[in-house]
């Protein structure tokens, strides 16, 4: 459950009523939360994927590579080939995963990974 408001007093309510019927701890502020950071200021609040990224480009051998700007052409073409050498389908599968989680906080790679997700079930 997320609570918004700035009313103190009723928050306080709340977390009384709830501590009543759930066995609940008031943990303070979200900071981080199933790999997303949250970060408060006056300009709101901002959402961060950075350790998850870093983690990603670890995982898969790619942390010293330097960031590129590479928008995916709409209509690519892109299609399967009879003669292609399949790549490991777990693998695959997996990293697609990661990137799909990743486009939460990323809509701006939301289409690149839509396209690589068609190749799921016969990566190559």
């Amino acid at each position: 459950m997320i609570v918004t408001g700035n009313d103190l007093t009723q928050m306080d309510k709340l977390k009384g009523y709830l501590s009543q019927e759930f066995n609940m701890k008031d943990l303070g502020n979200l900071k981080y939360f199933l790999g997303i950071e949250v970060n408060r200021s006056n300009q709101g609040i901002f959402l961060s994927q950075r350790k998850y990224v870093l983690d990603l480009l670890r995982d898969t051998g790619m942390l010293n590579c330097e960031p590129i700007k590479s928008p995916m052409e709409q209509n690519h073409g892109l299609e399967e080939c009879k003669d292609q050498i399949s790549a490991n389908e777990g693998r695959y599968q997996r990293l697609v995963g990661r990137l799909i989680y990743l486009s939460h906080t990323r809509p701006d790679i939301a289409y690149a990974v839509s396209v690589v997700s068609r190749f799921m079930h016969n990566p190559g």
